[in-house]
């Protein structure tokens, strides 16, 4: 069991650095939970892969510091697309 938990990590490690991918994607992608992407990519790829665990560690900086921004993207988005449904249904009442 041990070595699929390890060539877990070690898959999801090269999917994230290829993908430029979030823990979330990884985790969709993967069907587990964020946290077990987490804690693979994190704690056990160290002493799996070196080279590859710096690699991700690399990528999950960049997404960290970029949260903020996907973040207000979303909610920019998220009250564009009310203000779109409201208008068009003020206009299929007139």
């Amino acid at each position: 069991m041990k070595e699929i938990v390890e060539e877990r990590a070690a898959r999801l490690g090269e999917y994230i650095v290829e993908q430029n991918a979030t823990v979330r994607a990884a985790a969709g992608k993967f069907g587990i939970s964020k946290s077990t992407v987490h804690k693979d990519v994190s704690k056990r790829l160290k002493y799996i892969d070196v080279a590859l665990y710096q690699k991700v560690n690399l990528v999950l900086q960049k997404n960290k510091s970029e949260r903020h921004i996907r973040g207000g993207e979303a909610t920019k988005n998220k009250y564009l697309n009310l203000s779109f449904k409201e208008n068009k249904g003020d206009n299929q009442q007139n």
